[in-house]
């Protein structure tokens, strides 16, 4: 299997493997890496991001991983239109079965761990503080910072001749652990639709020992804010000449 589309989908359940998984191997009761805390989260989900991108683009793929940044390159001008919606199932394909892997690595642990707050939190995000309003435009900013440091890697002005062959993944997966350590505790810092939305269906469709609900109240904030980040930041890669 080879292509763009198996691309995403291979990607995608990588970095919701290794992302999801380490948090709930830093959540559950009796994991070996319980408590690691929230220094751990953020440098895990760079590397899941690395991870997921080298995957991706190995198999033929060009490793978007997030209807997002999806989103923003159609904005742009960098990305057909037409091919939007086979890449967001793709993506969002790949989130869910990825988050059904992490219920099976951790299947004995599910039953251990009575606080369903924190085991749905192994699976996507909630605010620290619930605002809906200042919990969007956390998202917002987050997302839209996302795609300008983002596509400014492979921009012109940093580099005429593109980047060296290789490094790109690298870069992407620090910015993911940078902005999980500077925007990221507000919320979680999900900017990517199918990161959050894909493993919170899986949540709700899963017999996980002792869940709860999979508060869909605060679902569409994960999904919109990151949408609406990732338009306004390639408007500004647009006029600045980064994309």
């Amino acid at each position: 299997m080879h292509g763009a589309i198996f691309g995403e989908f291979l990607g995608t359940l990588v970095l919701i493997l290794i992302g999801d998984g380490v948090c709930a191997n830093v959540t559950l009761n009796k994991s070996k890496g319980q408590g690691a805390g929230y220094l751990t989260v953020a440098a895990a989900w760079g590397l899941a991001v690395l991870c997921g991108i080298c995957t991706s683009v190995a198999v033929g793929g060009v490793a978007h991983l997030n209807s997002a940044v999806t989103f923003a390159l159609a904005v742009g001008g960098a990305f057909p239109w037409s091919d939007v919606p086979a890449f967001v199932v793709a993506q969002f394909a790949g989130a869910i079965v990825g988050a059904i892997l992490v219920w099976l690595v951790y299947l004995p642990h599910w039953a251990e761990t009575p606080d369903q707050a924190a085991k749905l939190g192994i699976f996507c995000t909630a605010p620290a503080i619930r605002n809906i309003p200042m919990n969007l435009l956390t998202e917002i900013i987050a997302t839209c910072f996302l795609v300008i440091i983002g596509f400014a890697f492979g921009s012109k002005g940093l580099s005429p001749t593109g980047l060296p062959a290789g490094t790109g993944p690298y870069l992407w997966g620090m910015l993911i652990w940078a902005l999980g350590m500077g925007v990221g505790g507000p919320t979680g810092w999900a900017m990517s639709p199918p990161r959050d939305l894909g493993p919170r269906i899986a949540h709700a469709l899963l017999p996980i020992a002792g869940k709860g609900g999979s508060d869909w109240g605060y679902a569409l904030v994960p999904v919109v804010g990151p949408l609406i980040g990732a338009g306004i930041g390639a408007v500004v890669c647009v006029m600045t000449g980064i994309l």
